[in-house]
């Protein structure tokens, strides 16, 4: 394969036209997931912004560029999917039946390993790996929001009508209900960082807000806005009061639902469940295939949800000491994390533990 690795500032405006076409190409040929805006050159470039070791790998057929790996490498030849941790789609973004081999692909980017936590399917090649796969539930809109709404009301007809109920008693208590699907104001978005850090550490969970190069990762996307990618802040109104917020990416076939959040002061209207409706009906609007609501288990994504896609997380990895030690490393954490996610007798009680936890750094 003709592999070239470069530095974030190196890429050639060619280079990044033809990475945003494979991904439209993708989508039109049958592989959606390809299409996912953490998979465009525009979050990639942002990431290497912000965090240091990000490379792109271009791989080339009869000179012309065919597809592209972002990553992040360390110094000692350990590579991680680009974004891992905040990322919710990763892995080889190719043309529709490129062929390519992982272990030369690991060789020519300098990887003893690569890491993922929500490689995409269809990534064949890595399927030697260490991988381990998990749901990820999406919302589909493609034959729009009435159809939509339709299968929701044949499958949870008690929580859409709870939700639209709440809505409804909302604009009775609060003032009349707005929703903006793309909302320009910075102030907003720092008021969703707010909700979504005092959130995080509610609720015992790593506040991601606390990473200084996050904040600056999701200012710098949303002012990116480019025909096939932005960063998009919707936002949910009550009179002149936000109660609900919302940011992530769009593609052109895709939402990728990132980091929702409301002002716990409204929490019995539900001002998040709208929030996401709204997102829905827009979404349909704008023609939109789907919104990826992200791996991990929420009871809202099991409402909302019309089907999973499988996204896998894990390594590959070449024969090298340094792949050997890094395995060593993880096997055992990644096993403990899996048997507890997957016995509800285990994971409910450590979620209950969490939130306690969180409650008391609060003062609450």
């Amino acid at each position: 394969m003709d592999i070239a690795v470069y530095r974030p500032g190196e890429l050639t405006a060619a280079d990044r036209a033809a990475w945003t076409a494979v991904q439209s190409q993708a989508r039109a040929l049958g592989s959606p997931q390809l299409a996912n805006p953490f998979l465009a050159p525009e979050f990639a470039l942002a990431v290497g912004r912000c965090r240091r070791g990000v490379r792109l790998a271009v791989i080339r057929e009869d000179g012309a560029p065919a597809a592209f790996l972002p990553f992040q490498r360390s110094a000692l030849g350990v590579g991680r999917a680009i974004g891992l941790g905040i990322s919710d789609a990763q892995g080889l973004v190719h043309r529709p039946g490129f062929p390519w081999d992982a272990q030369e692909l690991l060789r020519a980017c300098g990887l003893s390993v690569l890491e993922f936590d929500h490689l995409v399917d269809g990534q064949k090649p890595f399927d030697r790996g260490a991988l381990i796969a998990h749901p990820s539930p999406v919302i589909d809109v493609d034959r729009g929001f009435a159809a939509y709404l339709e299968q929701l009301r044949g499958r949870s007809p008690k929580f859409i009508r709870t939700t639209l109920a709440k809505e409804r008693r909302l604009g009775r208590d609060l003032g009349p209900v707005r929703y903006v699907h793309d909302e320009r104001d910075p102030a907003m978005l720092r008021t969703l960082i707010g909700w979504k850090s005092a959130q995080y550490r509610r609720t015992g969970r790593r506040d991601r807000f606390a990473h200084p190069w996050i904040v600056r990762l999701v200012e710098q996307l949303f002012h990116t806005r480019t025909e096939a990618f932005a960063g998009l802040l919707s936002v949910l109104y009550a009179g002149e009061r936000p109660v609900a917020a919302h940011f992530g990416l769009r593609s052109e076939s895709v939402l990728a639902c990132w980091f929702p959040a409301y002002d716990p002061r409204y929490a019995k209207f539900s001002p998040g469940l709208v929030l996401h409706l709204r997102m829905a009906e827009a979404a349909a609007a704008a023609s939109m295939a789907y919104l990826d609501l992200g791996r991990g288990e929420k009871g809202y994504k099991n409402s909302f949800k019309t089907r999973e896609l499988p996204v896998s997380e894990g390594w590959v990895a070449r024969r090298h000491p340094v792949a050997l030690g890094h395995r060593a490393r993880r096997a055992p954490v990644r096993a403990l994390r899996d048997t507890v996610r997957a016995r509800p007798e285990l994971f409910e009680p450590a979620d209950r533990l969490l939130k306690r936890m969180g409650q008391f750094r609060s003062g609450r």
